[in-house]
């Protein structure tokens, strides 16, 4: 299998992540039906769709979380394309350390860590020393309107600043893609705007994609394009703006 990269820099003008002909079954039930999705460079995509449409089983498959029945999903790195399906789960891991950042509904973050801690997992499971990654940690903390936070435990912020705690991790390792999974799902309408400020500033203004699932129509038309799903399949596709 092919190794994943050590560096992940998109190549200008060409879509960072592709997909083609994706599908994926559970048992009896049919997750994706053929689906083919794309996000360039600086760009977001929204997929929307009710429960049961598919849409975090397509944000698995092109995160290389699950691996997809049939059909391809290529990474355009600065070494060439890069087709994630063909890694093996190794590969596939190692991927998501180094090319991927995650930001998920309650954000996943470890309690019995500090802020600074959590941030700088991602970088020290590289092989990156604590004190580097620390460093870096903290400089993201307070690019997040954390600064001074950076001791403080989980338990210890509001949601909205755990968020940006998870955004904050999400980008240390300097992820071509930052893929959020109801980033505002647990969050109250001013506290949603804020982190999806936070979070469009951090990935799409700095030359990053994103890619969002979401039900909220707000958090969706914050984003360049809107990915609709039904029953596995695409429906709609259309600009945001």
């Amino acid at each position: 299998m092919t190794p994943a990269p050590q560096h992940s820099a998109p190549v200008p003008g060409a879509p960072v992540l592709a997909a083609s002909g994706l599908t994926k079954t559970y048992g009896p039930s049919t997750a994706l039906a053929g689906v083919d999705f794309h996000v360039g460079a600086g760009e977001s995509v929204a997929i929307m769709g009710t429960s049961g449409s598919g849409k975090t089983t397509l944000l698995h498959c092109l995160a290389g979380i699950v691996a997809p029945d049939s059909g391809s999903v290529v990474l355009r790195t600065a070494q060439g394309p890069l087709e994630v399906t063909g890694l093996n789960e190794a590969g596939r891991s190692r991927l998501r350390r180094e090319a991927f950042g995650f930001v998920f509904q309650q954000g996943l973050l470890l309690p019995e860590l500090t802020a600074v801690e959590n941030v700088a997992l991602p970088l020290m499971l590289t092989g990156v020393d604590r004190g580097a990654a620390e460093q870096t940690a903290a400089t993201w903390l307070a690019a997040l309107g954390l600064a001074g936070f950076e001791s403080r435990r989980i338990g210890q912020l509001s949601g909205g600043q755990a968020q940006r705690v998870a955004i904050a991790r999400a980008q240390t390792t300097g992820a071509a893609v930052v893929f959020a999974d109801e980033p505002t799902g647990a969050l109250d309408s001013a506290t949603s705007a804020e982190v999806m400020d936070a979070l469009i500033r951090s990935t799409t203004e700095r030359g990053r994609s994103l890619v969002v699932v979401t039900h909220d129509e707000a958090v969706a038309a914050r984003c360049g394009r809107v990915v609709r799903l039904a029953d596995g399949r695409i429906v709609d596709a259309v600009s945001a703006r």
